[in-house]
Formats: C-alpha cells, structure tokens, sequence
C-alpha cells in the first residue's frame, strides 16, 4: 500500500508498470463523469490531473485529489495535505484519515450519509473500502425490509383485458396466427424492475469487482441476489441525479447518493482486456468548501447561508462574474465568506498574518461589488496544529469615504485528534466520533462572525 499526501511526499512505483499506470490515469480522466467537482479549465485538459509522475527517479507525488486507486496488485492511497506529518502514516492512522472525510461528506448538500461504522473491520483503512461497507450495509438491511417498486408503462400479452388493447400488435401477432385468446394490453404495473433498482444492481457490480474485502462482497453480493429478477444495464451519474421520490420512498434517497458518488468520481472497465482496475478521486478543496457551507446549513440555526450566488460582475460589461463561496447572514449583519484550501499559519512577526496577497485581492473585489465590510477567510486545521489560528486585517475603501473593510481569517478546528491515539477506541458511529469536534467547529464558526 502506497499514501500519498496532496504535493506533499514521494513514493517510489515499480518500474514495469509505471508508464502503464500514467497511461491508465490518462484514461481515468477522459472517461470520468463531467461534474461540478471539476473547473472548466479541468473539463478542458487532456492529460490527467491526479498524480505527479517524477520520471528520472520513477516515483510518484499527489496532486488535490484524495481518494484510492487500484491498479496491478498495488492500492494508492491519495490523502489530505492536512494530515501529512513528515512521516509515513500508520494504517490506523490511515482509517482515521478516511474516516474524517466520511465525516465531512456526511455534510456535503447533494449525498445523504448512514452515519453508522459498527461492523467496520481492522483491515478496512482503504478510505473507498469503508464507503462500499457504508453503502453495502445500508442497502442489504433496506432492501431485506421493502424494496422499492414504481408504477411504469408495460407492454404484455394476458388471457384478459388490462388497461388498454394493443390493436395493431393483436391484429399482427395474434389474429395472424391464431393466437386470439391472448390479448395485447398496455397497462401501469408496480413493478420491482425499475430504473432506480437496475441502477443500484449496476453499482453494486461494479463495486463487487473491485472490492477486496471480503465482508463488503459478501454484503454486496446479498444486493445483487435481492436484484436478481432485475435486469442489467449500464447507467450514468447524470441517470441517478435525475431520479426522485416520494415521501414514502425517502430512505432510499441515501443509496441513491451513494451511487452519484460512486458513478461521479470512479472508473471501472477492463484494461487492455486483462485486469479489471479500479479509481476512486476527490478534489479536496471542493469537499473543504461543501463542508463548511452544509456544516453551517444544518448545524447553526441562526446563521442564513447561500452559497455561490452567481449574479454578481466585477464590470459592467458583465464578463467577470464573481462568485464566493458562502454569503451569510444573521441578525442585520452581511458577511462573506470563502473558504481556502491550503496550509496556513499566521505568527506575530507576520506582517500578512497568514493571508495571501491574492486572496486578499480577491476579498476586497467581494466587498466593493457585494456591498459588505466584513469578509471571513476559511482555512483547515491541520494534524500538526491541534489549535486553531485567526487573525484579522483592514482596509480603507477611500471611494466610499474611508470605509473600513475588516479581513478576518480562521482555521477551522476539522479534526479530531483523538482518533490518532493509539488507546482511542472508535464509537459506533460518525456522530459520536466527532461531537466534541462538532461542538467545537460551531463555536469556532460563531466566534468568527461574531455571532457568538
């Protein structure tokens, strides 16, 4: 097994499959689902964005994605630059790793999560493992209680009437050959063999050919045996995004999600016809930004949160278009906030304190043409730094009679470091793992808008 951390360490890649493995990626790339995950800039490159291939020395180095990729008997794991110490991870730390991005996916707006890790096993640190349990586990037990079935449009030959007759088909398949005590209908027929239940059995192959924990097979193949009068096909993200239910259906919303995110960040096929490979990617920094917006969505009540409102130019002209990531508020206040990606620490010998120049100049853009004073930058904490910085800066707008434009930055306090201790006993699920950080982030969050 193979971690690497975002632009931070290297590894070195057998040499026999290390053009095949850049080549399998090139491939990755072209066949992945177009999503709102990647830029237009990134929707436009030919060549894969995922991994950095040091061709003198023959070793490997992460871009911004996480995930895992499979590919000829070896696992690359691809893991937040936040959690990088300067050392090789321990494969608990590893599943600690994997468990915190469950944590913050479980906050994303579009994926519902089962919040449950009992049952999880020892061997399960691949971060794309842990997620196959969640949604193996999820669906078996739904699908053992009711399995969902739609009204759809059926075509079929009865010994009686239903619906409405097919005359032509009756006049052409039946009359003609003496077939007249079967009927032609048309009809509406509850049905078990729907689109959403071929789309979850599609899913769960693809999954079980890429699994290599054996209870997640077991739990998958239990799926596919429920499925078995459904039919296969292949289906896309965009298939899945589209469905919808009614209340009554609304617990499988949560295995739906699961399958826009399987089907949105992965690729499975057979590689120059021999081995089935598999690619599990993310870009962080736009799981750092869903993050803190359905964090602030669901868990503070008082704050009002929209996220990338896209109405706003920087010109006239409207060829800029300005988007920040969070526009909040509570009370009579108007903040803005963006969140950042990156490492930072601010020390009081630190003129800037932490922030960018263009960050800042990106900030102040928001503030003219959004009409606010007070801007907010989201930073990640990071494993090295258990508490959390801030700092804040000003500005003077002399076109609008000095206003001042105050710039406060925050590192979020996104990790629980407990799961790192070796004596750290894993509770029975995400939310219990991560209250006392849950608590603590909606304090720091208040805190940072003053809202406290």
């Amino acid at each position: 097994m193979i971690n690497l951390f975002e632009y931070k360490n290297t590894a070195p890649f057998p040499e026999n499959h290390f053009e095949n493995l850049e080549v399998f990626l090139d491939e990755v790339w072209a066949k992945r689902e177009k999503s709102n995950y990647y830029t237009e800039d990134e929707n436009r490159e030919e060549v894969q964005r995922f991994i950095q291939f040091l061709h003198k020395s023959k070793t490997l180095k992460s871009n911004k994605y996480v995930g895992v990729i499979h590919f000829e008997g070896e696992t690359l794991n691809l893991l937040p630059k936040i959690f990088f110490t300067g050392s090789a991870p321990q494969p608990k730390h590893v599943k600690a790793i994997s468990t915190h991005i469950l944590w913050w996916l479980s906050y994303c707006r579009k994926i519902k999560f089962p919040n449950y890790l009992s049952g999880l096993s020892s061997t399960q640190s691949d971060f794309f493992e842990i997620l196959i349990y969640l949604f193996s586990k999820y669906t078996r037990e739904l699908l053992n209680s009711s399995i969902y079935q739609k009204y759809i449009e059926v075509n079929r030959e009865l010994s009686f009437v239903k619906g409405r007759i097919n005359f032509n088909s009756y006049i052409a398949a039946n009359l003609a050959t003496a077939r007249h005590h079967k009927v032609s209908c048309t009809y509406d027929s509850f049905e078990m063999d729907n689109e959403f239940n071929r789309c979850v059995k599609f899913v769960s192959k693809l999954l079980l050919g890429v699994s290599q924990d054996y209870q997640n097979k077991r739990f998958l193949n239990d799926i596919i045996f429920i499925l078995d009068d459904v039919k296969d096909i292949r289906v896309s993200a965009d298939k899945m995004k589209r469905m919808s239910f009614n209340p009554m259906f609304s617990n499988f919303e949560t295995i739906r999600d699961y399958c826009v995110l399987f089907l949105d960040n992965s690729v499975s096929f057979n590689y120059k016809s021999s081995m089935k490979l598999f690619a599990f990617l993310l870009p962080m920094e736009y799981v750092f930004e869903d993050f803190v917006f359905g964090f602030i969505d669901k868990e503070i009540d008082e704050i009002k949160a929209k996220s990338q409102l896209g109405n706003t130019y920087l010109d006239e002209e409207t060829n800029f278009k300005l988007k920040p990531d969070l526009y909040l508020s509570f009370l009579d206040k108007k903040v803005i906030a963006d969140t950042k990606y990156k490492i930072v620490y601010s020390d009081s010998t630190d003129p800037k304190k932490g922030i960018s120049q263009n960050d800042l100049y990106q900030m102040l853009a928001y503030a003219v043409r959004f009409g606010v004073s007070e801007i907010v930058l989201y930073y990640p904490n990071t494993l090295n730094h258990e508490n959390p910085e801030s700092s804040e800066l000003s500005m003077v707008d002399s076109l609008a009679e000095n206003q001042k434009i105050h710039v406060r930055s925050f590192q979020l306090p996104i990790i629980n470091f407990d799961l790192f201790k070796d004596d750290y006993i894993s509770k029975t699920s995400l939310i219990l793992d991560f209250e006392e950080t849950r608590v603590r982030l909606i304090g720091e969050i208040r805190k940072s808008l003053r809202a406290d």
